[in-house]
């Protein structure tokens, strides 16, 4: 497996308005193929080739509460194109 670098990470507690509004700028991003990070000083633009793998995950871990994450990930390989598949959202 190859070595990962983490160029961006951001964490921080919203609202669900306050998040859908991200996702609705990054859905904006999306489509027009370039997206900037920034957080304090650091800032990472990235081209996204028109076609991308989306990976959708909920996720449930018990401990002292239950604890329930909905996660998004988007990932291309450099170069390299592939197949569509199908998943719907309601």
């Amino acid at each position: 497996m190859g070595r990962e670098t983490i160029l961006f990470k951001s964490e921080e507690r919203k609202t669900t308005a306050e998040a859908a509004e991200v996702l609705r700028t990054i859905a904006a991003k999306l489509e027009s193929g370039q997206i900037t990070l920034t957080a304090g000083e650091t800032e990472v633009s990235l081209t996204l080739p028109p076609q991308i793998i989306l990976e959708i995950k909920a996720e449930e871990e018990e401990g002292r509460t239950l604890k329930r994450s909905l996660e998004i990930e988007i990932e291309w390989a450099e170069g390299e194109t592939g197949p569509a598949a199908g998943v719907s959202i309601s």
